[in-house]
């Protein structure tokens, strides 16, 4: 499925990336400045290479951008992308709406079961040999 330019593939790899909590974290503090991966690495009680992997599946997935300033290659938050991930819950949003009003629309119109003529008529059904 295609929507908007993003193939389920796209959208796997973005919410991929988007399922853990440090790559968030690592999104969030992008926003603002560019930071180097080492830079990032010291904010977090892991390894340098595993703050580096972090950084490579949000990579993949378009979160984040690197661009080079003298040595250093500093990590930045791509916007789009995040508008992308936005816009791919948004058309989930607009599926699942749709099915819920249509079997609102079908509650509403199915009247129930019919209870009989006797439902509601208080009287108690007796049989031979029981008292009343």
């Amino acid at each position: 499925m295609v929507v908007d330019g993003l193939t389920d593939e796209t959208v796997d790899r973005l919410f991929h990336a988007l399922a853990d909590a440090t790559r968030r974290d690592i999104l969030r503090r992008c926003v603002r400045s560019g930071l180097s991966v080492s830079r990032l690495a010291e904010a977090y009680p892991m390894s340098f290479a595993a703050v580096q992997k972090h950084v490579t599946v949000l990579e993949r997935a378009g979160l984040i951008t690197k661009r080079r300033r003298g040595r250093e290659r500093l990590v930045h938050t791509d916007p789009g992308a995040v508008d992308r991930a936005r816009q791919a819950l948004g058309e989930l949003e607009t599926a699942w709406r749709a099915r819920v009003d249509r079997m609102s629309g079908l509650l509403a119109d199915d009247p129930g079961p019919d209870p009989g003529p006797e439902a509601g008529s208080g009287d108690k059904e007796t049989t031979e040999g029981q008292d009343r």
